[in-house]
């Protein structure tokens, strides 16, 4: 396929996908200026400097992953009493039935 012929492919796929999903669906890097994310602290300042935006995008989806007693209920609940100080609300999906209500309230979350 000719260089132009592929341009023509992939941008006929992109319409499609922005048709199905909504436009916003297809993003190119370098079409909009970095906006600042909004993010809660994890609790861990050296999570949040690797995660590069200083902690968890605010408003999205997050799911912590990893073997069992790697401390991700304790992360997990750092980051929910945080967003909670900064007036946001919190879904806490638990999936391995760890989470101890006590616990969590010595934690801060409310």
């Amino acid at each position: 396929m000719a260089g132009n012929d592929r341009e023509k492919a992939l941008d006929a796929a992109l319409a499609q996908i922005e048709r199905q999903f909504g436009k916003g669906a297809v993003m190119r890097l370098g079409e909009r200026p970095n906006e600042p994310i909004e993010v809660i602290p994890t609790g861990s300042t050296a999570l949040d400097v690797a995660l590069g935006v200083g902690g968890l995008p605010r408003g999205r989806v997050v799911e912590v992953y990893g073997p069992e007693s790697s401390g991700k209920t304790t992360l997990t609940l750092h980051a929910v009493a945080n967003a909670q100080k900064l007036g946001g609300s919190v879904a806490f999906i638990d999936a391995e039935h760890a989470l101890d209500p006590e616990y969590a309230k010595k934690l801060g979350v409310d």
